[in-house]
């Protein structure tokens, strides 16, 4: 079997029509609205306080954790088609109805109810998309190796753009028109593409398994996708490595936050925030080359460690001018260290659980996120940025500890 990278050019090939496209522009509602909602509830629309924005931004991400796998383990059982409308139909609204309460002055607490009802059904396209490529890999054995390799890249890789440009699009509107436009337009094309990504004809690939069996009759891939066990040694470890990476980023948008409201800038927040996405795509877009030379096992402690050191210099940072080249150096080292996960994940998780475990790993990084924005949050009430970015240091050491451990235990040797 071919085991080598497929180009993107080939990749993109496989899909046909608007997919990729699509697919990119439909995540973009769930990058805009944690921050949104920071910004919202942080505004004199509705509390005028960090502290609260940030924890209403964490429960943001904790019903996002919440509803990711539940919505994951409907789609293993009944397909993404119907699923996916139903998600993004309602989150799309909730979304629009959390900025128009914001808008009509609202206590904190019921901007972030609504907030949370949106949280839950926001649909995890990127790991439905990776769940699309893993049907197309498995209809093209001559490169499925080389097709999982360069989607699971690519993905990564278009999922930090999402963070980037999402951050940077909700900042735009803020110092432009104020908080309350950005998660209007984030459900309105939660509506639109969201809706658009649900009906695409390769949602025909993962119809689900409905919950039976199987019979001798039935196809190899409806066989291959009979549920097995959820929670293997490699996706526990893995879903304890994206907590990690979630409450990096949820630390570093706080502490972000807070150095620009210090200088009188709150709505530079999101732009500059997008920048820690500019170098974590770009690196992850690279990951197949690197590939060839590193196996899963290497790339996990290498991309670990390196949060930890690229953070460091954050605690030094008391300027927005000198932030914009440690975001960039430290992005460098997230989506690499997401994409690795995801592919060991992907290589032990049982046979019908791809879904679940696919949105399992979404759902614990905005779990992680949550905890690192309440966290971070209360901190920089407290003493500003820089115990904010402390939060964002000590988790990079935490993976670093956790790669070491664990890393050659679970991973499969196939790199």
């Amino acid at each position: 079997m071919f085991s080598g990278s497929v180009s993107y050019r080939t990749l993109f090939a496989l899909p046909g029509g608007t997919f990729v496209t699509v697919s990119a522009l439909a995540r973009l509602p769930l990058a805009m609205s944690q921050l949104g909602t920071l910004l919202l509830v942080s505004s004199p629309l509705v509390s005028g306080r960090l502290g609260p924005g940030g924890l209403a931004a964490g429960i943001v991400a904790l019903a996002i954790a919440v509803g990711s796998p539940i919505f994951g383990a409907l789609t293993d059982r009944h397909g993404q088609r119907t699923v996916l409308l139903v998600q993004s139909l309602v989150a799309g609204f909730a979304l629009i109805g959390e900025g128009w309460a914001g808008a009509m002055g609202a206590a904190w607490p019921i901007v972030a109810a609504i907030g949370g009802v949106a949280g839950f059904f926001l649909p995890q396209i990127g790991t439905m998309a990776r769940v699309r490529w893993r049907a197309m890999a498995a209809e093209n054995p001559t490169i499925q190796a080389g097709v999982l390799e360069t989607s699971f890249a690519w993905e990564g890789s278009i999922d930090e753009a999402s963070f980037a440009i999402g951050p940077a699009l909700v900042g735009l509107l803020a110092v432009l028109a104020g908080p309350v436009p950005a998660l209007v337009v984030a459900g309105v094309m939660l509506l639109v593409l969201g809706s658009w990504f649900a009906l695409d004809p390769t949602s025909q690939l993962v119809e689900g398994h409905g919950g039976g069996k199987g019979s001798a009759g039935e196809s190899t891939s409806q066989d291959r996708r009979a549920p097995g066990p959820l929670l293997t040694a490699g996706v526990l470890a893995t879903c304890v490595g994206m907590i990690f990476i979630g409450m990096v980023f949820g630390s570093v948008q706080t502490g972000t936050t807070s150095l620009a409201t210090q200088a009188g800038q709150p709505g530079m927040a999101g732009l500059l925030h997008a920048l820690l996405s500019v170098g974590s795509a770009a690196a992850g877009l690279a990951l197949p080359r690197m590939a060839r030379r590193l196996d899963l096992v290497a790339r996990w402690k290498l991309f670990a460690l390196g949060l930890a050191l690229f953070a460091a210099p954050l605690l030094a940072v008391d300027h927005l001018g000198p932030l914009v080249p440690v975001l960039i150096i430290l992005g460098m080292a997230a989506a690499p260290y997401m994409i690795t996960l995801y592919s060991v994940a992907e290589r032990t998780a049982s046979a019908g659980r791809i879904g679940t475990v696919m949105t399992l790993l979404a759902s614990m990084t905005s779990l992680g996120y949550a905890l690192g924005t309440t966290l971070a949050g209360r901190l920089a009430d407290w003493g500003g940025a820089t115990p904010a970015y402390a939060v964002t240091f000590g988790v990079g050491v935490a993976a670093s500890l956790l790669a070491v451990s664990v890393a050659r235990k679970v991973t499969p040797v196939r790199g």
